[in-house]
């Protein structure tokens, strides 16, 4: 069965075409799914290339019930922001990254993925169409979800015969409450990945497992989960769905991305910042008693960005940390949001500026 598309008939889906801003209320955006207007679809055959992608209406898709993705898990998903600079410029953070991760996923799972150029094209193209989506500079970001599932039909365990790459977007606010630092519980009962597993790849089958996990914690009134290693159950790795970093003196600790965490994009960028404000960062193995001694903890990814630890529970033993303006933290989230927002010089080369026409469209879109 090949893949169709049912239009959304979201009643958000009202503003006019020639609109600078959809009709939201920008001072209450949260993460949660607010539908836009288009998405982006291409498709391919097992061996062959993706077809050129076309920008349609947002909206349900249909596929095979003997699909890849829905018997075998057979997906992976990335996650990026768009912003809006105090100029007007709309800039994506870092798609060439996503771009690349995605296709180190998709060696793992035996799937074929879409070039780096032609990733970081679509980003641009469903961006674009969707630019009275992206919130006022300093309101928010356009959160962008591209997915590779497999869509063809398979009954016994194999690689999918046809693939589908999608990119749909949404304005999003803050991940976690502004206003204070997470309160984390470490799991000392399920493991979230294993030597030799897809723990550093962004499959779609990592998540659900981690759910009972969080939901138990936040029954509990902490915000998020922190996993150990399979193998020792002495080492941190990872937050549900970020990275960790602990600071002791001029020293910043986070776990090795050698198989079991992600590779996170955020956590990247925020690793050369850190150096390059004479921080001594470092990739290691990190023990839990090395994470209660530590003075300062802080998560990092792009629903969050960067947020410091307020505490982190482990058993019955709680320590607090250091957060507020004093906080790494706070001064890392500083320099990488003022970047992401054109408050600063980007001598990174972090940002991609986009304007100009949208393949498989009949007009121009107009300068951000």
């Amino acid at each position: 069965m090949a893949l169709s598309v049912q239009p959304s008939s979201s009643p958000l889906l009202t503003s006019e075409a020639d609109e600078k801003y959809a009709n939201v209320k920008w001072e209450e955006l949260g993460f949660a799914l607010i539908p836009t207007d288009y998405m982006y679809v291409a498709k391919c055959k097992q061996g062959e290339s993706f077809s050129t992608g076309e920008i349609i209406p947002y909206g349900d898709i249909s596929i095979s019930p003997c699909s890849g993705i829905l018997n075998y898990g057979q997906g992976l998903f990335e996650g990026l922001k768009a912003y809006r600079a105090k100029n007007g410029c709309i800039t994506p953070f870092r798609p060439n990254q996503n771009a690349l991760r995605m296709q180190t996923g998709a060696d793992r799972l035996c799937m074929t993925s879409p070039s780096e150029e032609q990733f970081v094209e679509a980003v641009k193209q469903t961006v674009l169409a969707n630019k009275k989506w992206v919130p006022p500079s300093g309101k928010g970001a356009l959160y962008i979800r591209p997915l590779l599932i497999g869509t063809g039909a398979v009954l016994g365990v194999a690689s999918a015969p046809e693939y589908t790459f999608l990119i749909y977007v949404s304005p999003v606010g803050n991940y976690h409450a502004a206003s204070s630092g997470l309160n984390l519980k470490v799991d000392h009962t399920y493991r979230r990945a294993h030597t030799g597993g897809t723990g550093s790849v962004k499959s779609c089958s990592n998540y659900s497992p981690v759910v009972k996990s969080l939901l138990e914690a936040k029954s509990s009134g902490f915000s998020d989960i922190l996993f150990l290693d399979a193998a020792t159950g002495r080492n941190i790795e990872e937050i549900s769905t970020c990275n960790i970093f602990i600071v002791k003196g001029n020293i910043v600790s986070t776990p090795p991305t050698s198989g079991t965490i992600l590779p996170g994009i955020t956590r990247k960028s925020i690793s050369e910042l850190g150096r390059d404000i004479g921080y001594q960062v470092q990739e290691r193995d990190v023990s839990v008693d090395e994470l209660l001694e530590a003075e300062e903890v802080f998560c990092t990814g792009t629903a969050m960005v960067v947020k410091a630890v307020e505490t982190v529970t482990f058993h019955n033993k709680k320590k607090k940390y250091r957060t507020g303006k004093e906080a790494l933290s706070t001064k890392l989230h500083l320099m990488l949001t003022n970047i992401q927002m054109g408050i600063v010089e980007d001598k990174k080369g972090w940002m991609v500026e986009i304007d100009g026409y949208v393949p498989g469209t009949k007009k121009e879109i107009s300068k951000t």
